[in-house]
């Protein structure tokens, strides 16, 4: 198992930047105003051919007015109880403060390795006034500074020597399930319910969560990642830097998963956002569940969700052939479903079909309704072949390609998914030269 390393800290101390230069990734997002990390991140760093986790985490803070630092505070406790080993980061301009005092409170109490780590220390002034830090009573300190990177070699020499041993094993590679959707559908919500554990911040403020992360999960006998992202919100209301990167982190996310369970309202229904974010998955080709939340919320007659999933399916054209399921995070109805649907829409994606199948099943198909005639040329479709892709792509070869119209392909798409079953993926259909 991987050994943890947490960076904790009152706000604003550079934990952040610390994180990005840990990892070699621009990944947490760093901002000048402080409380700008709310959840644990995780990232993997390296050094001196030992690699290990690094959880970024919210700045703690005792006695805030901020909604949101009791929910931190949370937080840093969870990460403290994962790691083997604590940096604890302060600010060299600033010295020591009351919220310093409080950290230090906490970490003396705890039976793991922790170095003390006294940041933005770039001038000899600096590096002088870090002698005060001795008062907090952790012992040494690792004099730093995250931007420039000085002094980190010797922290992550101390780092990697207080690392307990461990046994390599190599890692899988997990199949991605991004949770996807407008602020505030219940996204953070819906993993928490699945893990049973309060993993990730939630709050009744839309736009909690931050950063995307990942949490490995396995059920009905099929690991995964589950990838929690921050809200997608609508361009123009994008204001602040930092929520521009919380949306690209987002895209990211899809970009970068195999199948997108995209969280809509159902008390908003699926508005012009939650189709973006539909339309942004199937331009990517990734499988996508529809999870309709808060239907509880929704007042219902016998024909209700019948109506209601017809309505998002003409919203959808012509990818229609994509599984909707309601649920209810806050009562935990059908979350397990919802993700027994994913694992599906995964293996569907993963489908290869054999070549003489294909070919037994479609042509028939297609010499029965073959391609329509164009400016008097009549295309011949001889022989059919999966792509060597990671999602279903088929190329059908033919005498004339270039005049087969989309009609033409989509109807042989449809035919696809009929016969071999593709609920819930994009598939698609090229015409090559015979």
């Amino acid at each position: 198992m991987m050994s943890i390393v947490a960076i904790v800290g009152r706000p604003n101390t550079g934990k952040s930047t610390l994180f990005n230069r840990l990892i070699r990734r621009r990944e947490a997002i760093t901002d000048a105003r402080s409380g700008v990390t709310r959840d644990r991140h995780y990232g993997k760093s390296d050094w001196n051919g030992r690699e290990f986790s690094v959880i970024d985490t919210g700045g703690y803070a005792i006695g805030s007015d901020d909604v949101f630092e009791e929910e931190i505070d949370k937080q840093v406790e969870l990460a403290i109880d994962e790691a083997d080993v604590i940096l604890f980061l302060v600010d060299a301009a600033d010295g020591i403060t009351r919220e310093d005092e409080d950290v230090a409170n906490l970490l003396r109490k705890i039976k793991k390795t922790v170095l003390l780590v006294v940041n933005k220390v770039d001038n000899p002034t600096r590096e002088q006034a870090a002698y005060e830090f001795y008062n907090l009573g952790l012992g040494d300190y690792y004099s730093i500074s995250s931007i420039s990177g000085s002094g980190t070699g010797d922290l992550l020499d101390a780092v990697v020597e207080a690392l307990p041993e461990h046994v390599e094993v190599e890692e899988e590679d997990l199949p991605r399930f991004a949770v996807v959707g407008r602020p505030n559908a219940g996204k953070s919500s819906f993993i928490n319910a699945l893990i049973g554990q309060e993993r990730y911040i939630v709050t009744d403020i839309a736009g909690t969560t931050r950063d995307s992360m990942d949490t490995k999960y396995s059920r009905f006998g099929f690991e995964f990642n589950l990838v929690d992202t921050a809200g997608i919100r609508r361009k123009k209301k994008v204001k602040e830097d930092l929520e521009f990167y919380s949306v690209m982190r987002s895209v990211r996310a899809i970009e970068h998963c195999d199948v997108c369970l995209v969280v809509m309202d159902a008390t908003r229904g699926f508005d012009g956002q939650v189709q973006n974010i539909f339309w942004l998955a199937e331009r990517n080709r990734k499988g996508i569940v529809i999870l309709v939340n808060k239907w509880d919320l929704v007042e219902k007659d016998t024909n209700s969700a019948r109506d209601y999933e017809a309505e998002i399916r003409r919203e959808m054209e012509p990818f229609t052939d994509v599984p909707i399921v309601f649920i209810s995070v806050l009562n935990k109805q059908r979350i397990f479903k919802a993700i027994e649907t994913a694992v599906e829409v995964y293996k569907n994606r993963s489908k290869k079909i054999k070549t003489s199948k294909l070919n037994e099943i479609m042509l028939p198909i297609i010499e029965h309704t073959p391609p329509p005639s164009l400016k008097g040329k009549f295309v011949k479709i001889k022989f059919i072949t999966q792509l060597p892709t990671s999602q279903p792509q088929f190329a059908f070869f033919c005498n004339l390609p270039q005049y087969v119209r989309d009609p033409y392909k989509r109807f042989l798409e449809n035919k696809l998914r009929e016969n071999f079953d593709f609920n819930g993926v994009p598939v698609s259909v090229y015409m090559r030269k015979k």
